[in-house]
């Protein structure tokens, strides 16, 4: 079944929320203990980047499946990065972040990359250490792996980037 895409609002926090918290429990299954934690992505995380046309909300039959934020650069966690480099540092680019669905629903990785790339063509996204689910789909759908971000709070991310050609005319 296609997935529809469109802007979060505030009426969707209450399912951002419970796919948030379906995907902490996919984290945990998977040995994932440390991402996601003391209530992150929290209602107050999710209004921000609805307030900022950030957030989307993937739809199946008018279902909720998925969520994700798509950020335009600059991402100033990204400015520098240890251990490995940017593909490209001088080009725009758009950030993934908070990418949140429930366990019996499959492609939705392929169907936000999809959307994201018919919007730019460099996207990067960044994940903990033992997000091994996340991982495997970066490099399953190309990206890169770069290096080592930090966030705000001083926590290592493993950032990744990918850059599609566009088709010459």
């Amino acid at each position: 079944m296609p997935y529809q895409i469109r802007q979060s609002t505030i009426a969707d926090i209450p399912a951002l929320l419970q796919m948030a918290e379906a995907s902490r429990q996919i984290m945990r299954k998977s040995g994932n203990m440390h991402q996601w934690i003391n209530g992150y992505p929290s209602e107050e995380v999710f209004r921000h980047d609805i307030e900022k046309n950030n957030s989307y909300i993937l739809t199946c039959e008018g279902e909720p499946v998925g969520t994700f934020a798509f950020v335009p650069s600059p991402e100033p966690t990204y400015a520098s990065i240890y251990q490995g480099a940017w593909i490209d540092e001088s080009k725009p680019y758009y950030v993934v972040h908070r990418i949140a669905s429930y366990p019996d629903k499959k492609g939705i990785f392929d169907a936000m990359a999809d959307f994201c790339f018919s919007h730019t063509d460099n996207l990067r996204i960044d994940t903990h250490r033992d997000n091994h689910i996340m991982q495997h789909l970066l490099e399953k759908h190309g990206f890169t792996y770069c290096g080592i971000i930090y966030l705000e709070n001083g926590d290592e991310r493993l950032a990744y980037q990918k850059i599609i050609s566009q088709p010459s005319l």
